[in-house]
């Protein structure tokens, strides 16, 4: 432990890069979007030791204001503009909406299958329509694993 306050004492950047190194390998492992705050904060206390040693207690401090703001501040404004974009990233059905698909076989009942994507889907049209064989469509919504087509 002597070993570690002797090198903070003399070289408190490559301390606050490593927890900051730490913060963001944990990070890449999880994907859960909390740790990259802290290990954005982390960094930048170690910029400023290197423009003014602040002291352990201060950085410290500095560190969890930082941390508690710009996770705040992420969650706040970052989270609505990303939920926009994407509404569930780990939901692939979601990212087809206002894509174009083919018709496989002609739909009967309103009820048919669709190729978007790559894949095979379900699909319901919109209007109950029965679209024939190789037409176009587009995917307007999406339910669990059914495709809605217009």
């Amino acid at each position: 432990m002597d070993g570690l306050m002797a090198f903070y004492a003399t070289h408190p950047f490559w301390v606050w890069l490593a927890a900051a190194a730490i913060f963001l390998a944990v990070e890449v492992a999880t994907g859960t979007g909390w740790l990259l705050w802290p290990a954005a904060s982390a960094f930048l206390v170690g910029l400023l030791t290197l423009v003014a040693p602040l002291g352990l207690s201060a950085e410290l401090v500095l560190f969890a204001v930082l941390t508690i703001a710009t996770t705040y501040l992420a969650r706040r404004f970052l989270k609505p503009v990303l939920d926009a974009q994407n509404p569930d990233l780990n939901d692939p059905a979601l990212r087809l909406v206002g894509r174009n698909g083919e018709v496989l076989d002609a739909f009967v009942n309103g009820k048919g299958r669709v190729f978007v994507d790559g894949k095979d889907w379900a699909a319901v049209a919109l209007d109950g329509a029965a679209p024939a064989a190789g037409q176009r469509v587009l995917v307007v919504a999406v339910d669990g694993a059914v495709l809605t087509v217009r």
